[in-house]
């Protein structure tokens, strides 16, 4: 190849650089294009709630949880000192992605996750934030994308379900509603059967047991480091209680949370349990009450959504 011939391709190098520079400099003025800013107004107005837009272009709306008294550690906690719900909006070409964190008492966790199933939200965490805290606080975090008009009256939705736990009774209930489960025997073949599982008994618990496969730290981890989906079932046949762990990957857990809550139980805490694990795993802690075969075929129900959407992978 001559000199000549050489600089016209070493030219060219030049100018491919160039083009894929200004070529990813459209896709991102593209992008700030259809992110256009959001209306503060309009999703104030949606979530009946004050609206404020940050610097960098996001709006949030507030609420803070004054309307019960809240103590941790014995001191009375100010409602700014962590008692506040929230939700974030940000322009995406979607429209908006939301994110939030709401304040809920043991009695509201489940209006509000129901309410916000039904507006489209996804529930990312159920947790505490506090310990010697009276009554118990929990904090649901949510999320989802999409129209943020929609988004701000899904949020409106969920607020106005626990609002409505509160009008109802100003201090939040010890107990679900419903029959405290009986002593008793349960059979533990059938509802082996129901699960699909193999039960076992354990003094007066009947137990089933699946493991799961990962890695943590480069290492083959599986059921016996505590990678299982579990359930216990108490009580007796016709008034039990069950309750357990699913161990779930990032998109089978909205599935999972809404074939429990189809089938009546409660889900009472969302978190991870390892730092380092692949895939990345999920953990879901829930609890329900009545006759056993109806608790254990609402598991079986949420086993079978979680296997679909494994197998479709």
């Amino acid at each position: 190849m001559n000199r000549s011939n050489r600089g016209l391709h070493h030219g060219a190098g030049l100018s491919l650089t160039q083009l894929l520079v200004a070529l990813f400099t459209a896709l991102l003025a593209a992008g700030a294009a259809l992110a256009e800013s959001l209306d503060a107004a309009a999703i104030g107005k949606g979530a009946g709630a004050e609206a404020r837009t940050t610097p960098d272009g996001v709006v949030r709306i507030a609420w803070s949880r004054a309307d019960v008294a809240v103590t941790v550690d014995g001191v009375r906690l100010d409602a700014a000192a962590g008692l506040g719900s929230w939700a974030a909006f940000k322009p995406a070409a979607s429209g908006a992605i939301v994110m939030g964190d709401t304040v809920v008492f043991e009695d509201e966790i489940t209006p509000a996750l129901d309410a916000a199933l039904a507006a489209g939200l996804e529930i990312s965490a159920i947790h505490n934030h506090f310990v010697f805290d009276h009554p118990p606080v929990y904090f649901m975090h949510i999320g989802g994308h999409g129209d943020p008009n929609a988004l701000a009256a899904g949020v409106k939705s969920v607020w106005d379900a626990i609002r409505a736990v509160r009008a109802k009774r100003a201090q939040p209930a010890e107990r679900f509603p419903g029959e405290v489960p009986a002593p008793g025997s349960l059979n533990a073949a059938a509802l082996g059967e129901i699960v699909g599982h193999e039960a076992e008994r354990q003094g007066s618990v009947v137990k089933v047991t699946i493991p799961r496969e990962g890695r943590a730290h480069g290492v083959a981890v599986a059921g016996s480091m505590g990678l299982t989906t579990w359930a216990a079932f108490s009580g007796s046949d016709a008034r039990a209680s069950v309750d357990g762990d699913f161990i779930m990957t990032a998109g089978e857990v909205q599935p999972v949370i809404r074939a429990l809550r189809r089938g009546g139980i409660h889900v009472v805490a969302l978190h991870n349990h390892m730092l380092d694990e692949e895939p990345r795993f999920f953990f879901l802690h829930y609890w329900g009450k009545g006759p056993a075969a109806d608790l254990a075929r609402g598991l079986r129900s949420a086993l079978d959504t979680q296997a679909a959407g494994k197998n479709a992978l």
